[in-house]
Parts: C-alpha cells; sequence; structure tokens
C-alpha cells in the first residue's frame, strides 16, 4: 500500500495533509508513504523531518508513481495526478458544491475522492471532522486578528489616569468556531454577547461566561438542521432576529460572524444600514467571507472600510496557523484512514453501506456517486 502526499498550489494554501507524526502512524499500519519535495515547507516541516519520520521524499511524477492513495489539503485537478494506480483513493477537502468540474474530473480518471468536509456529525467521526479542527483555529485566529486591527485596548483596564472600559464583542454563530472565538475574546477579557438560531446553544454561550442574545416567542424557527448544521431561517424569525441584532450591534467594539448553510452561499446577517449604526474604529470580523460573506460590503481577503467599520474578510484563516491547522488535519486523516484498516489487506477497505463512506464519497468506479451532487436515486 502506498501513500503520495502532494504539495499543495492554490494560491495561499499553507498546509499539508501528512505531518511526520501521521507518516510514522501510517507506516506503522504496514504502508509506504512517500511525500512531493517541499510539501511541508509553507508549515514549518522540512522534507528532512519526513524522511526521518520513514517516508522518501521526490519530486511529484516519482511520488506519484504507483500510488494507492493520495492526500491532500485541496483537491488537485486530475490531470496532475497521473501516475497513481487505476482507482486510488484521493482524500482531502475537495469542495464539492464550488468545483464540481474537478469531481468530474476524478470520476474521468478512475478515482475514488472522498471529501473530508462531508464528514458527518456522528459520535464516531469526531476525530475524523476536518470542520471542526480547522474552524476551532479559525474562531481563535478571527479574535486575534480582530484584536490587532481594534485600535484600542481589550480588557478592562485601570490606571491612575482613568479607567478604559473591555471591549464589547458579539459572536453570530455558535458554532464550533463561535464557541472557540467567545473563548478567546472572553480570555483577552471582553465582554462578550452571542446569538444563533439554534436554541440549543443558549446553555454553551453561558458556559463560557457570555450573555446570549435570542429573539423570544417567534414561531417557525427552523434553525435546528440536521448534522449539527443550521439551516434557513423562517421569514418571522429573520424579521425579529434582524430588530434585535440592529439594536445590538450599534453598542459592539467588533461583531464576528460565522454563519454557513452547506451547499448555500452564507446568509446575511448585518445589512450595510445596520453597519453604520456602529461606531468609527469598530470591526466586523466575517468569517463566511469566502462564501459571500454574512456582511453586506464584505471582500474575501480583504480589509474594507464602511461607514468608518473595518470589514475583515477572512479567508480561509486556518491557513495562517499552518503548522497547527496542518497537525490536526493530518490527524483527522489518520483517524479516518486507520478506522478502515483492513491489517489482512494491508489497506482501508470503505463498506458501501458504512454512514461515514457514503456522506464523503464522491466518485467510485468512474462516476460520480453522491446524492448531494446526483440527487437521489430513482
Amino acid at each position: 500500500m502506498k501513500i503520495a502526499v502532494v504539495r499543495e498550489t492554490a494560491p495561499g494554501e499553507t498546509r499539508v495533509a501528512a505531518t511526520p507524526e501521521t507518516v510514522k502512524k501510517f507506516i506503522g499500519l504496514g504502508a509506504e508513504v512517500a511525500v512531493e519535495t517541499g510539501s511541508g515547507e509553507s508549515a514549518s516541516i522540512s522534507d528532512a523531518d519526513y524522511e526521518a519520520a520513514g517516508a522518501s521524499v521526490s519530486p511529484r511524477a516519482k511520488s506519484l508513481d504507483g500510488a494507492d492513495l493520495v492526500l491532500c489539503i485541496g483537491g488537485p485537478d486530475a490531470g496532475s495526478l497521473k501516475g497513481a494506480k487505476p482507482g486510488a483513493i484521493l482524500v482531502g477537502a475537495l469542495d464539492p458544491f464550488r468545483r464540481r468540474e474537478k469531481i468530474d474530473g476524478y470520476a474521468s480518471a478512475g478515482l475514488e475522492a472522498l471529501a473530508m468536509e462531508w464528514m458527518p456529525r456522528i459520535t464516531r467521526a469526531q476525530s475524523m471532522d476536518i470542520l471542526s479542527s480547522q474552524s476551532n483555529l479559525a474562531g481563535y485566529k478571527a479574535v486575534v486578528d480582530g484584536a490587532a486591527t481594534y485600535g484600542r485596548a481589550f480588557p478592562m483596564m485601570m490606571t491612575a489616569a482613568g479607567t478604559i472600559s473591555a471591549a464589547r464583542v458579539f459572536v453570530m454563530g455558535v458554532g464550533v468556531a463561535g464557541l472557540q472565538a467567545i473563548a478567546t475574546a472572553r480570555r483577552l477579557g471582553a465582554q462578550v454577547s452571542a446569538t444563533d438560531v439554534r436554541s440549543a446553544t443558549k446553555e454553551q454561550i453561558q458556559s463560557l461566561g457570555a450573555k446570549p442574545i435570542f429573539v423570544e416567542n417567534v414561531a417557525g424557527i427552523e434553525g435546528e438542521g440536521s448534522g449539527g448544521y443550521a439551516t434557513e431561517m423562517s421569514e418571522d424569525y429573520q424579521k425579529a432576529q434582524a430588530e434585535l441584532v440592529s439594536g445590538h450591534i450599534a453598542k459592539q467594539d467588533m461583531v464576528i460572524t460565522t454563519a454557513l448553510i452547506p451547499g448555500r452561499p452564507a446568509p446575511r446577517l448585518i445589512s450595510d444600514a445596520q453597519l453604520a449604526t456602529m461606531r468609527p474604529g469598530s470591526v466586523v470580523v466575517d468569517l463566511a467571507a469566502d462564501a459571500g460573506g454574512n456582511v453586506e460590503g464584505c471582500v474575501a481577503g480583504q480589509n474594507v472600510v464602511k461607514h468608518g467599520v473595518t470589514i475583515i474578510g477572512a479567508s480561509n484563516l486556518a491557513r495562517t496557523l499552518a503548522a497547527d491547522s496542518s497537525a490536526l488535519f493530518a490527524r483527522n486523516l489518520f483517524n479516518f484512514l486507520s478506522a478502515f484498516w483492513d491489517k489482512e489487506q494491508n489497506r482501508p477497505v470503505l463498506p458501501d453501506d458504512d454512514e461515514i463512506v457514503k456522506a464523503i464519497r464522491l466518485t467510485h468506479g468512474g462516476k460520480v456517486v453522491n446524492e448531494r451532487l446526483t440527487g437521489p436515486a430513482s
């Protein structure tokens, strides 16, 4: 069983899909690991580190030659994977909805593509969930980047010249990223409040010492969703939430938005008119920037100033913490593959009827097979 680790080529991508730690673990399972030259450079992992862990290091063509399994962060073009065995497994964050042409390419090339971001939110898959591990880091970094842009102190500071009030931070969307943002802002000494369409998050917000801000007594809330994700809200709820948010964000120094709906554009949470109510010097960090943004006027990867408020279009913040995000991503991949590893066959065996496999398998046998891309079978 040969595992190939490819170097990421997407602009700004700093992560790598395997670390010396996971290389050793794969070798311990009986696999051969080949790493493309320079794969770990941006994550502070040298080729010598991989070789010390037992991997071979070589240019892409040689590392892919005869590979049964290819590990990546973002999905490379199928054409760049020539040399891998027919039916080789490709595992990574493949962005199926927005990169459908690549998925079709994997099918045509006979690759079995597995999208790790579609990992179901079930107990046995928690250690495999790349969205959770990467979102955790993104939530932390959102606060750090926001604090660096905000021109005032975060904690309350008492001096002989007077007292500085603690910054007020409002987190919209209390998933993994939102919870980490709350915790980080609290550690920095801010007054923190948060909201979500899922009523079950109230206790989580309170457990972190923040104040829950929720719409009450409005029927038709559809936010619970399935698999741990939020869904779209009812019209009545959207109207009530907009009124509540408008009154609240005007008092905030920083707002962090994290709302995403899988397969859909990010929901609009803050309008230009609402931004205008915030005081000059305030900061909004939009973690949904890559999906269109929760904030009107947000531009992915850029800082935009409107009405004196800086909107940070946070684009894949996990990759700004390359060493840590790589370590977590690589462990997610190992945890997934080792859970299906067959010692006798010396390879992962992926049953067609397994809940995890059905959720993340995109292509198989030369076809796109995932119902989220093809629609339910007739």
